[in-house]
């Protein structure tokens, strides 16, 4: 069965065997091991599920990264500490674009936010703030040196649209994935949609190089089928994967409602896809 803690172990102990060097993403910004992977954790929701990851990780002597969110689901101060203590990174998950607009509450005012608007531009301006105040909150718990942006399908903004007017390097951040990370030469691996083929109905989380990757043959739906790839060294000597711990889970019942919950999703996210895609090509001058 895939997604479950045994699954992961096998999947860790197989990049092991394989002869790979796990480092965090910070470490990786620093100095990139020749043949290496950086396991990325974004924890969305159930913060006890990447403390049971931060848990094994340790048993095996692997570090990896986790990016929290600023919001209730996600921030566990006792866990942050925690899976820091362990030697793992932590890092701000961050989603100030969506969390701004949503405390907006002039309607008359969020129609006007359009990219370009001076209400735009104000909105970016909100958001830093925000970012940095979630980011100091932060501080005072564990070291931060890395962030990563939280991809909300069902946001018209893209949380990464700060950087287009403010630079986080000016706040001690020395990287962000989707934007210091080489991905022609990292092979960038997801299970968003609880799937490792989730590009197909990801409205953020995907990269450029996608259709390169297919012809090559890196394409994958299960677990197992990374751990083939894997054993067989038929992958590329940097990787980034990127896990939700929350969908990962030994329990049948927790299990079975992430299952069915995220097939619903993956529907609702295509068609939303779809839709942008039409309005997109429909749209007028």
């Amino acid at each position: 069965m895939d997604f479950t803690l045994k699954t992961y172990k096998s999947l860790l102990q197989s990049i092991k065997n394989s002869g790979y060097t796990f480092q965090t993403f910070e470490d990786f910004i620093r100095n990139p091991k020749e043949k290496v992977v950086v396991l990325r954790h974004d924890v969305d929701l159930l913060p006890q599920n990447s403390q049971s990851f931060a848990l094994i990780q340790a048993e095996m002597s692997v570090k990896a990264t986790y990016y929290f969110r600023a919001v209730p689901e996600s921030w566990d101060e006792g866990i942050i500490k925690e899976i820091a203590n362990l030697g793992h990174e932590v890092g701000y998950h961050y989603e100030n674009m969506d969390v701004t607009y949503s405390k907006l509450k002039d309607k008359r005012l969020k129609a006007k936010v359009e990219r370009g608007s001076i209400e735009y531009d104000r909105l970016i301006d909100l958001a830093y703030e925000d970012f940095c105040e979630s980011l100091e909150k932060l501080r005072k718990l564990v070291a931060v040196s890395t962030i990563c942006m939280h991809g909300s399908p069902k946001s018209p903004f893209d949380n990464k649209a700060i950087w287009d007017k403010y630079d986080y390097r000016e706040l001690g951040i020395i990287g962000e994935p989707y934007f210091d990370v080489n991905f022609n030469e990292v092979l960038y691996l997801t299970d968003t949609g609880r799937r490792w083929d989730g590009w197909k109905v990801s409205v953020r989380d995907k990269m450029p190089q996608q259709d390169s990757w297919v012809k090559k043959g890196w394409i994958f739906h299960s677990t197992n089928d990374i751990i083939n790839a894997i054993k067989e060294d038929r992958l590329q000597k940097k990787i980034m994967i990127t896990f939700h711990p929350q969908r990962w889970n030994d329990r049948l019942l927790p299990w079975l409602k992430e299952y069915f919950f995220q097939k619903t999703k993956n529907i609702a996210k295509y068609f939303l896809i779809q839709y942008r895609t039409w309005k997109s090509e429909h749209s007028v001058f």
